[in-house]
């Protein structure tokens, strides 16, 4: 990493905080910005940060500037935004065409069109990652449960159909039950698309008692990996009990998971596996 403070550009979720506190912890003088609308407040409020519209391009790029910023990282979540109702400066408008037409090519090309913005600008991005390494997660179980042979097939069906969705920009995750596929994840987020499973019928997925069925998170087969890796946590293992659901299932190397031993802890708890599978296991 460059000497320079590390600008966290701010979403949802637990994930900026935890960056920005092991920012702290080495040295790195973390200077923290939250979009509108996603960002906590007490996480501004803590590191002294900035509040900015989602389309104030130029201003984030004078505020990253004038606090001595060499590196960027994005963290947290997102949501795709209004374009019509944005809230742009010059650098905004200038760069909009450049982002409209990524867009209608999907998340991704989005994601990166925005980010040759800060590229261009003299910053160098970052994944969340490459500050906390622990983020991760590795090859094999996560906790003390491990997959069936049965259950197999199911992160097998899931992975594929996950791999398919992705490379159509649909979403990171699938849900496979006997090889019937419960749900594919879209713009809702994994935790509704968990919700909507545990719905369904009995007889077409598990319960708490007899639990079936795998989710399965990867990566978009395009995916920008410096941003929005498939992201697991408490909330993720909670969603897939109550689903009936009998583990997730990760590409190893190419997920994070955030309270990784309360996870951990919460998935034995509840019967589940976790498990980072390679690509020679899926195919």
């Amino acid at each position: 990493m460059g000497a320079g403070r590390l600008a966290i550009v701010a979403g949802g979720g637990d994930l900026p905080r935890r960056v920005a506190d092991q920012a702290r912890r080495t040295g790195r003088n973390p200077f923290v910005v939250g979009l509108k609308g996603f960002a906590e407040a007490s996480l501004l409020d803590e590191y002294n940060g900035s509040e900015l519209s989602v389309g104030e391009l130029g201003r984030l790029i004078q505020l990253m500037k004038r606090e001595g910023c060499e590196e960027m990282v994005f963290a947290g979540w997102l949501k795709r935004p209004d374009f019509s109702a944005l809230k742009l400066d010059l650098k905004g408008v200038q760069s909009l065409p450049k982002i409209l037409a990524a867009a209608k090519k999907g998340d991704d090309a989005l994601l990166r069109a925005v980010m040759d913005v800060f590229a261009e600008a003299g910053f160098r991005i970052i994944g969340a990652d490459d500050v906390l390494n622990d983020l991760l997660v590795g090859a094999g179980p996560l906790g003390t449960i491990t997959p069936t042979p049965e259950h197999w097939q199911d992160i097998r069906r899931a992975a594929e159909v996950a791999k398919i969705s992705g490379s159509l920009e649909i979403g990171q995750g699938a849900i496979s039950c006997a090889g019937l596929i419960l749900a594919v994840e879209a713009q809702e987020g994994t935790d509704r698309m968990l919700a909507r499973v545990a719905e369904l019928q009995f007889e077409i997925r598990g319960t708490p008692e007899a639990r079936r069925g795998v989710l399965v998170k990867r990566p978009k087969p395009q995916q920008e990996r410096r941003i929005d890796l498939p992201t697991i946590g408490v909330a993720t293992v909670d969603g897939a009990a109550k689903a009936g659901l009998a583990g997730i299932a990760v590409e190893a190397g190419a997920a994070l998971v955030v309270d990784r031993d309360e996870v951990a802890g919460t998935a034995n708890q509840h019967g589940l596996f976790i498990y980072g599978f390679t690509a020679a296991e899926i195919t």
